[in-house]
């Protein structure tokens, strides 16, 4: 299949282009650099390949506190990629099934995480306007799918972890600010300050797991949501403390700031509906999907 990737060079990007091309499509993951899709024009240059698939993973944030201090650069600059590449596909690209990725914190705290919530309720408000636009990506999809008779197909993924994480500065979401502070505290000595009392709850997944699903679900289901995640979720202290064993440093030596930003208190996807559409949902155990990653860090000097 002849297929684009927006988004291509970032973490999900890579893992899933990687992928792509080992079972013999043919991709094209064009730069942002290359293609600026906060302007329309960008996206002509594509428009002389006829596409079977377009995966649309381009978004424009960061982890940690950053959605706090740019909701409106969010707003503007997020709704600009989503609907260009949206008009896009309706105008010139109708043949082709779009795959998009939602986000985990569209959903409202007081509901369960099943996909039938997804447009329900009101998001965290330090999220709001990032989970508005993914919200809105996948309304435009559905309204798009509607009157045209177009296919899609929206993922929603638990924080993605695993080797190959970006290194360019940008804030880390908490698994990887959680490897690197750590592993800083026993190459070192710095201390490990980590936001938050340690008992809030997050949930990930494996990226290269995360691709291997959302394929198979790709192949067999058209114009529906499906969450993708462990379903378990685990409190940052027990995550600090699997850490702290695989790297070899002391976890009594942690301490943790309250008065910093943490987000939801809870954050654990529902996956029952895409369980029950596979054979199978093989899962990497976490120790040693955190061990691969450890590796990573210490290969990469990513510390």
């Amino acid at each position: 299949m002849k297929i684009l990737v927006t988004g291509g060079s970032g973490f999900l990007g890579t893992a899933l282009c990687r992928s792509l091309t080992q079972r013999g499509d043919t991709v094209t993951a064009p730069s942002s650099h290359q293609c600026d899709l906060r302007h329309a024009a960008s996206l002509d240059a594509f428009s002389h390949t006829k596409y079977d698939q377009i995966f649309h993973l381009a978004a424009w944030t960061q982890a940690g506190d950053f959605c706090l201090t740019h909701p409106g650069e969010q707003w503007i600059i997020n709704q600009q990629i989503n609907t260009n590449l949206l008009a896009w596909w309706a105008t010139h690209q109708p043949q082709a099934k779009l795959i998009f990725t939602g986000t985990s914190c569209a959903y409202a705290p007081e509901t369960a995480l099943v996909e039938t919530n997804y447009m329900q309720g009101e998001p965290i408000d330090s999220l709001y306007t990032y989970a508005m636009t993914k919200r809105m990506l996948y309304q435009g999809a559905r309204a798009l799918g509607q009157q045209f008779g177009l296919h899609y197909f929206c993922a929603v993924p638990s924080t993605l972890y695993g080797p190959g994480y970006h290194t360019d500065g940008r804030q880390m979401h908490f698994i990887f600010d959680l490897i690197r502070k750590i592993i800083r505290g026993k190459e070192y000595a710095e201390p490990v300050i980590l936001w938050g009392d340690g008992n809030q709850k997050r949930e990930v997944i494996f990226v290269d797991d995360f691709v291997k699903i959302l394929l198979a679900l790709n192949t067999r289901h058209d114009n529906e949501i499906f969450n993708i995640g462990a379903g378990t979720e685990h409190s940052i202290k027990e995550f600090a403390a699997l850490i702290c064993d695989i790297v070899g440093y002391p976890a009594a030596q942690i301490t943790y700031d309250t008065a910093r930003y943490v987000g939801a208190k809870s954050k654990n996807l529902s996956v029952d509906k895409a369980r029950a559409a596979l054979e199978s949902y093989d899962l990497t155990d976490l120790r040693e999907g955190l061990s691969q990653t450890i590796q990573w860090f210490y290969a990469a000097k990513a510390y």
